[in-house]
């Protein structure tokens, strides 16, 4: 599996399951990701697993169904709470398989 990305099991994100890794300089973490069936619009669309230091699956985070203010477009946001870590779901790199979403870092706003 490549890094910093999420293999679904079906391109349908919102309800498929997934796996995948996450590799920064600070961690490095194996992750599942578990669809949510919720009728609240803010919840997220997955809870987002890791292992704790002796094995036990953990909830560390979720994945978001967000909506581009410009284009309409929908994608897809991501955090891990341990590590104040955010990013955004998009197709990975050179491959054509929409089940296979990179996982793109992106840091909190300054305060202004």
């Amino acid at each position: 599996m490549t890094t910093n990305c999420i293999k679904f099991e079906s391109a349908d994100i919102e309800t498929a399951k997934g796996t995948g890794s996450i590799s920064t300089l600070t961690f490095d973490l194996d992750i599942t990701v578990e669809p949510i069936v919720s009728d609240n619009p803010m919840a997220p669309t997955h809870r987002v697993l890791g292992r704790s230091p002796r094995g036990r699956l953990v909830e560390c985070g979720g994945i978001w169904k967000k909506q581009n203010r410009e284009t309409g477009a929908d994608y897809f946001s991501m955090t891990v709470r341990d590590y104040a870590f955010n990013a955004n779901l998009g197709k990975a790199a050179s491959q054509d398989d929409d089940a296979l979403q990179a996982i793109i870092p992106w840091g909190p706003k300054e305060a202004a």
